[in-house]
């Protein structure tokens, strides 16, 4: 894994976009869609991808970083604090699937 300097987000393309990389409280699927658009647009043309990628990644963030969406992480294995979107309801899918002496 590369070392990133420190300072990397000061040449962020997101910078004072903070909006478009993170979810507003019980936002709708269509408008994050919109939402991870807009944002996927800024990280395509952002010099310093590679380094927030390695951040998010490391760091278990939630958001969206260098293109990718917290759910994308989890898909490619790298996992976050608490289960959100498709985790979630894979969680609540094995709870409720599970004898009731082995969910107590």
């Amino acid at each position: 894994m590369a070392l990133s300097r420190p300072d990397w987000r000061d040449d962020a393309a997101c910078k004072g976009q903070l909006h478009l990389f993170f979810a507003k409280k019980a936002e709708r699927p269509q408008a994050r869609a919109r939402r991870e658009a807009k944002a996927n647009k800024l990280c395509s043309s952002c010099e310093v991808t590679s380094e927030c990628r390695e951040f998010a990644r490391s760091n278990r963030e939630y958001g969206f970083w260098a293109g990718e969406s917290e759910e994308d992480r989890h898909l490619l294995g790298f996992h976050v604090s608490a289960p959100i979107g498709i985790r979630a309801r894979q969680a609540r899918a094995d709870t409720a699937a599970m004898p009731l002496s082995e969910s107590a």
